[in-house]
């Protein structure tokens, strides 16, 4: 087979031709070129606009490629290590879903953390599947989830034999990876199939002494959100196949809720951040993991706070740990994360990624730079001199191990009723409650409100968490089973 060449990228490539022929649109968009719609033109810039078109011969078509968008898809899964790659413009979100309505009908059992995306749980609303949650282990100092331990898998996976898939986050949102190559093994082992949230990994496939990627752990599936780490504009990702998956299939399920009219702006900066990183990923990461390096050596270096790595490794819960990641504790300052992202961003004008009970997240890729990173040890100095205060009575725990009552399905189509959040004690929740980012449910459709999730609830709304889920924005009320549930 001829040797694919990582220098190319055909859908820009094609974009260029289109814009240089000036053909005349009579299609949409309707703006036409911006022509229709001058303030747009003067925000994105008629570069820009002049390519946002609708699918076309010249131009291929995401939901059928049989040209440009094909050879972008090659490109792709050779860059990656994949049997296949799609290209995906509702974000990582929908190649998630992807993956699970691919393998999972009404009733089949998957296996998977608790600590997911909601989207993993939206699918299973969606399919009817039944999640068999693996409760991860837990940093009490740092109130975090990690991974999930290579005994626990086993153990689910031998009490639910009839499990079609395991699901695995590699990494979790702080960094930290389960023992993947071994959870792959188990579950090949027993008939099932790996499928990995790699939102936060896509440069594992590219940089050096980074922890495995899904593809070279032989998952079979993989979704891998470019826009985060890999310098694609928002909402555009890719979902990779292993060699024993049908990417026929695969492209059904996809078309089942992907978009017909994808964005040419988001294909075609997949296509350009992929030759980047094919080109350049290895000395990019290099220079992120070393400047990480050095903002946890200062962050550190200020005292009370504690900026973590790869010495929380254990081995299983903790098989490895992402060194790009600049996660940082700060209940010893007296503040939890979500107090000190907001004093970042309202004071500062500093914008983290986010922060919870008792953690930051500032997130580092391939364009940041040192000035970048002094100014934020700088804020935080600061930010602790001013701020600092007792911690007694902070809460910590970031997980709660959920009461699983009903499937997800099940329970978000049930007959329902509207209660104050305080009178909910005890039903089955019908609805999502998280806070966003990261967006991993406090409360999933099937599970039981308990005393620990109402403090929590309470506690997040009062330290200023960005709470999102429930029907009643003010998260006052929550969407219960109508009736107690036996």
């Amino acid at each position: 087979m001829e040797k694919l060449s990582q220098k190319r990228a055909p859908i820009y490539e094609a974009l260029e031709e289109f814009r240089r022929n000036r053909v005349v649109p009579f299609d949409v968009p309707g703006h036409k070129h911006g022509r229709g719609n001058p303030e747009l033109v003067g925000l994105l810039g008629e570069r820009c606009v002049s390519i946002d078109v609708n699918s076309m011969k010249p131009l291929d078509n995401l939901c059928h490629p049989v040209s440009v968008i094909k050879e972008a898809e090659e490109l792709a899964a050779d860059a990656f290590g994949a049997a296949h790659a799609f290209l995906m413009v509702g974000g990582t979100t929908s190649a998630v879903q992807s993956m699970i309505l691919s393998c999972c009908k009404k009733g089949d059992k998957i296996i998977l953390p608790r600590n997911v995306h909601r989207s993993a749980i939206n699918a299973m609303v969606l399919c009817g599947a039944k999640p068999v949650y693996v409760n991860p282990d837990v940093n009490r100092r740092l109130g975090i989830s990690l991974g999930m331990k290579r005994a626990d898998v086993q153990k689910a996976i031998e009490e639910n034999p009839d499990a079609v898939a395991v699901f695995v986050n590699n990494p979790t949102y702080y960094g930290v990876c389960s023992d993947l190559r071994a959870i792959v093994e188990m579950a090949h082992a027993n008939g099932m199939l790996v499928l990995v949230d790699e939102a936060h990994g896509t440069h594992f496939y590219f940089g050096k002494d980074l922890p495995v990627s899904a593809m070279a752990a032989g998952a079979d599936l993989a979704s891998v959100s470019m826009h985060k780490s890999g310098g694609s504009l928002t909402q555009s990702s890719f979902l990779l196949t292993g060699k024993n998956v049908n990417p026929g299939h695969i492209r059904q399920i996809i078309n089942l809720t992907q978009t017909t009219s994808g964005s040419y702006l988001l294909l075609s900066s997949l296509d350009i951040s992929r030759r980047n990183l094919a080109l350049r990923g290895e000395e990019a990461f290099r220079a992120v993991t070393q400047l990480a390096a050095y903002a946890r050596e200062e962050i550190n270096a200020i005292g009370d706070y504690y900026a973590f790595g790869r010495e929380i490794i254990n081995g299983d819960s903790i098989y490895d740990f992402d060194p790009t990641k600049l996660s940082i504790h700060t209940l010893d300052i007296g503040l939890a994360g979500i107090e000190v992202y907001d004093i970042l961003r309202d004071e500062y004008d500093i914008q983290i990624e986010f922060g919870d009970l008792g953690n930051i997240l500032a997130y580092l890729s391939i364009g940041d730079r040192i000035r970048e990173v002094e100014r934020l040890v700088t804020a935080l100095a600061d930010l602790k001199r001013r701020y600092k205060k007792d911690k007694a009575g902070m809460l910590s725990q970031e997980y709660i191990t959920p009461k699983v009552v009903m499937t997800p399905q099940d329970s978000f189509y049930a007959d329902k009723e509207s209660l104050p959040l305080q009178e909910t004690r005890g039903r089955v929740c019908s609805e999502f409650v998280m806070c966003y980012p990261p967006g991993i449910p406090i409360l999933a459709p099937g599970e039981e409100v308990t005393d620990e999730v109402l403090d929590y609830i309470v506690y997040a709304k009062e330290k200023g968490c960005s709470m999102t889920g429930p029907e009643d924005e003010k998260i006052e009320r929550l969407n219960v089973l109508r009736g107690k549930q036996d």
